[in-house]
């Protein structure tokens, strides 16, 4: 059994902690030369903070506002030739972590705390099994043999819920799923039992029910573990279903910590009401049903062949998209929504033309079934997609000028001057139209202004068919409020047809006209968003509802009626 902490003493504190970013080994050589120091930034000024045993505290706050830097800090996760740690103390059980050395941090991650991440696939090695992985652990901190660890880790990848574990340890990430990835992950923060779990978004790129699953998972083993949590997180819904306390983080301060149910109920600062006000749904748009048909797609479907044998003979079929069909009005939104592996976002991709399918699109009245690329080439002016990772989806090596222009150069319109005056203009619609903005670079700008450079390269050839496929998951609540109220100013200004691709159903009922929702490569209920949100028919649909919405109904954040 673990030694507990000294009485009327946190688990963990914060005091007056800071912390600064910059290349401190340039600013160490040029310290006393006649270079001009490196200039070092400081992101966090001076916060006070505490966690104790048992508590669950999240931390709230915009990307940029310091408390992911914050979070890993407490581990001293960031290599110090780019981070510093000009004042204060960050206490566990009365040791400051900024003062030890390599031994005794090498005894707290892992052992003493743990810590699960946003992004699984990244965290995990591509190259070594989840049983190799998971062994590692236990092996460093617990000195077991590779054999006497295997059972533990069966035993823990059952605890999380990951099916058929025997046979899943010689697994690679890249053949889980992202909600089982996430739960491996959850296995090896934990397996070492740790005092504190630093969850850093770990659930923002998961479909609502995996969502669902791994805040209740997360809960069981905190209350079986006996164990802290710090829950670094931009959706108020999962604060007030996991919290007991909130700290709300600003451009690198606390400006309000509380209660959870006092900080929805009477938040002080402006910013946390505001934080609070961006999570309010709204009234899904009314469709008008004598808009004219800009898209009709009929009994679409899109399969991939499963190859076995030596002579790779088909087998069998994957249908991803399996019988679907819906129509698009001009100026309106149909939204999709499933799980990941419903086929959503292969059915956009079919309807692009970037995925091979079978059955009827018809753009504006055209039959496009069937067009090689050639022919697709001028009908792609008036279809554009946007995709969930903005940076992902901008080349690092090009200037913001030559990639919102890139679609004009390739279809030959205009001059070089015409081109320039024409990305200009987009890129003010988008509130990003300074002149100097045109040279800069995709790493210069924060997740917000990335993704409205997408829509400008998007817009700039004047589309009237826009996929959005998961454009806002990666975002902050409040960047969120911000790109969805552009895309629905864009609509009503340009008269634009969008199909919204979405596992936030919270999003999809304040801008979709109507919605589809699918399972396994079937729609299983589709037709006007107010009524569906309203009254479900199909078990699916409903499940999908109560937990995208059992958070804020909790919170008042929602103006959804209950079926």
């Amino acid at each position: 059994m673990k030694a507990r902490t000294a009485p009327n003493t946190h688990l963990i504190e914060y005091r007056g902690f800071r912390a600064a970013f910059g290349n401190l080994q340039l600013t160490r050589k040029t310290a006393n030369s006649l270079v001009p120091p490196v200039p070092v930034n400081e992101v966090v000024h001076g916060i006070d903070l505490y966690i104790d045993e048992h508590e669950t505290v999240a931390l709230v706050g915009e990307s940029g506002s310091g408390k992911t830097v914050s979070a890993q800090a407490l581990m001293r996760l960031v290599s110090e030739d780019w981070v510093s740690y000009p004042g204060g103390e960050i206490l566990f059980e009365g040791r400051d972590v900024l003062k030890m050395n390599a031994e005794e941090l090498r005894k707290l991650r892992g052992r003493d705390m743990g810590m699960i991440f946003q992004e699984p696939m990244s965290s995990l090695n591509p190259l070594h099994t989840i049983e190799k992985q998971l062994a590692e652990s236990l092996m460093l901190h617990q000195g077991v043999s590779r054999a006497a660890a295997k059972p533990q880790i069966v035993d823990w990848l059952k605890r999380v819920g990951l099916h058929d574990a025997e046979h899943r340890l010689s697994a690679y990430p890249h053949e889980l799923s992202g909600g089982e990835r996430q739960r491996v992950m959850i296995a090896l923060a934990l397996l070492n039992k740790p005092k504190l779990l630093i969850a850093d978004e770990p659930t923002t790129a998961l479909d609502v029910t995996i969502q669902d699953q791994i805040l209740r998972l997360i809960k069981t083993l905190q209350q079986d573990l006996g164990m802290a949590v710090l829950f670094i997180t931009h959706d108020l819904g999962v604060v007030r279903r996991i919290a007991d306390r909130v700290a709300v983080m600003k451009d690198g301060r606390i400006i309000e910590t509380g209660h959870r149910d006092t900080i929805f109920s009477v938040p002080q600062e402006v910013y946390t009401k505001l934080l609070i006000g961006s999570g309010t749904d709204h009234q899904s748009p009314v469709p008008d049903m004598a808009a004219p048909e800009i898209a009709a797609v009929q009994d679409l479907k899109v399969y991939f062949p499963i190859k076995k044998g030596l002579f790779r003979r088909v087998t069998g079929h994957i249908k991803a998209v399996d019988g679907v069909s819906f129509t698009l009005r001009r100026g309106q939104t149909l939204g999709i929504a499933g799980e990941s592996g419903s086929g959503k976002t292969t059915l956009g991709k079919a309807l692009l033309g970037l995925a091979k399918s079978k059955g009827s699109i018809r753009i504006d009245g055209t039959e496009i079934q069937g067009f090689g690329e050639d022919a697709l080439r001028p009908l792609r002016r008036k279809m554009q997609i946007i995709f969930q990772d903005p940076y992902g989806s901008l080349s690092p090596r090009m200037t913001i000028e030559h990639i919102v222009g890139e679609g004009l150069l390739i279809h030959g319109l205009g001059t070089k001057a015409e081109r320039r005056e024409r990305v200009l203009t987009c890129l003010k619609e988008v509130g990003m139209g300074d002149e100097e903005v045109l040279s800069r670079y995709p790493n210069e700008f924060s997740g917000g202004q990335r993704q409205r450079i997408c829509i400008a390269r998007s817009l700039v050839l004047e589309p009237s068919i826009l996929v959005l496929d998961e454009p806002t998951s990666s975002l902050d609540r409040t960047i969120q409020f911000q790109v969805l109220t552009l895309l629905q100013e864009l609509q009503e200004r340009r008269g634009l047809s969008y199909i919204f691709i979405s596992h936030d159903l919270r999003i999809l009922q304040r801008l979709c006209h109507n919605i589809l929702i699918m399972k396994q490569g079937k729609v299983v209920e589709a037709g006007i968003t107010r009524e569906i949100m309203e009254n479900p028919q199909h078990v699916y649909t409903q499940e999908l509802l109560r937990t995208a919405f059992e958070g804020v109904e909790k919170a008042g954040l929602s103006d959804r009626k209950s079926p």
